[in-house]
């Protein structure tokens, strides 16, 4: 049995914490419930965290007093605990006794001052405040339900050797049988052991148990645009594959993410009409020091987030100019109801039938944001996540962290899902660069 002391910043990061310490105690520092408070208020995740918490709470204080402790359904205990000066005295006299943090830590000492052989942990997001605790004695922990190991991501991609024979097979037949275990929607490159260069690209269908070949795209492309490498290759099968209900591809800068997502969904919305609109979404996060409010109407407020977008439509289009095709500009398309660009702040609460729906830069969300968006899905809809678990803007979520790469871990096994990690940037040769180099 252990005692779990917690911080504000993992309620605030998963309110339903509470219930995932299994049979052990948990205890909340008075000084978390009034830092709760503070945030209620909030109009953004955050705050609508908070207040899922208090209400979490006040039907916990049903059962009984919080301060003399409740027993939780798991098993385990919880119970909220006061403040007091004498408490305050076990803290150093460097740390201010008027900041949260360092009251946290008070009532962590002394409850393991109290606690007898039971361990103490102090469970916080707070880099800082793990350091403080490791300094006075006190055990430490980040708060790793929802982490994944970003080193072990799951890549969608394997390779392994066959025999000459199988490779002519699958040329022959279109399928073979596996001869690996694989996920559902794994691209794998089987390779000929004797000949190298003898090879076959295929993707596992896990219904008929089957190795397939990827779909092609032809001369004309999808929208002009033309897969680069095995990847690319890989990713618009997945995008072009109606059967497929979700999408994640996850790459450095200048690998095609985007890029191959509006293609495809303009392609499968405006040429093959298999849905009714293209939404595109990314979440508002500014790279660097925010500019402030914007002026004008939401369209204008929206312009400088949803540039990136608007550049990969122009340049689809303009590749459509390039070979004679009628195109239209974006602002057509969205007049004709073909594209909607929307902020993910206001997609709570929408059901979304039979759309293409692409949520760019997903590695900034948290994974309650990510299944917001996602169970917003309705009959026929599609939804594709893209996003480079390396660049995030959100100082509430890391590399490990992110809804988009737990998205990826708890869907690799799904029928109705595909992911593929793009390695090879194809922007230009100096951004190819930038991004191994910086």
């Amino acid at each position: 049995m252990k005692t779990f002391v917690l911080d504000t910043n993992v309620l605030l990061h998963d309110p339903h914490a509470l219930f995932r310490f299994e049979e052990n105690t948990i205890l909340i520092p008075i000084t978390v419930i009034e830092e709760i408070d503070r945030f209620k208020k909030d109009m953004n995740e955050t705050g609508r965290n908070a207040r899922q918490v208090s209400r979490i709470l006040d039907e916990l204080r049903q059962k009984g007093c919080l301060s003399a402790g409740i027993t939780l359904e798991s098993g385990g205990s919880l119970r909220v605990a006061l403040l007091n000066n004498e408490m305050l005295r076990n803290i150093p006299s460097e740390l201010s006794d008027q900041k949260s943090d360092n009251r946290i830590l008070a009532v962590a000492l002394e409850v393991k001052k109290s606690a007898e052989q039971m361990p103490v942990i102090l469970v916080t997001k707070d880099t800082n405040l793990r350091i403080k605790a490791d300094a006075i004695g006190l055990d430490a922990q980040d708060y790793e339900s929802d982490k994944v190991d970003i080193s072990e991501l799951y890549s969608g991609f394997s390779e392994f050797d066959v025999s000459s024979e199988t490779v002519d097979r699958f040329y022959g037949q279109g399928w073979v049988e596996p001869e690996e275990t694989l996920l559902p929607n794994q691209y794998v490159v089987m390779r000929d052991a004797g000949n190298p260069s003898h090879s076959a690209l295929a993707k596992f269908v896990s219904a008929q148990n089957k190795l397939v070949p990827v779909i092609k795209t032809g001369k004309e492309g999808v929208w002009s645009i033309h897969p680069r490498n095995r990847e690319q290759t890989c990713a618009l099968d997945a995008l072009l594959d109606d059967s497929i209900k979700i999408v994640t591809l996850v790459g450095k800068a200048g690998t095609g993410k985007t890029l191959l997502a509006i293609a495809a969904g303009l392609h499968k919305t405006a040429e093959e009409n298999v849905y009714n609109r293209l939404l595109v979404s990314r979440p508002v996060f500014p790279m660097g020091k925010d500019l402030g409010f914007l002026p004008g109407d939401i369209e204008e407020k929206l312009a400088p987030w949803m540039q990136p977008i608007f550049d990969n439509v122009e340049l689809l289009l303009s590749g459509h100019e390039a070979e004679k095709r009628h195109s239209k500009g974006y602002r057509e398309l969205m007049a004709m109801g073909i594209m909607e660009i929307e902020p993910l702040t206001y997609i709570r609460g929408r059901s979304i039938p039979n759309q293409f729906l692409i949520v760019d830069e997903a590695q900034n969300l948290t994974p309650h944001e990510i299944k917001t968006i996602v169970t917003r899905a309705g009959e026929g809809t599609k939804v594709v996540l893209t996003g480079d678990p390396y660049q995030i803007d959100n100082p509430y979520v890391d590399s490990s962290s992110n809804g988009l790469t737990y998205l990826v871990e708890r869907f690799k096994g799904q029928e109705i899902s595909a992911h593929i990690t793009m390695m090879k940037g194809e922007r230009s040769a100096l951004a190819e660069l930038a991004a191994n180099l910086l």
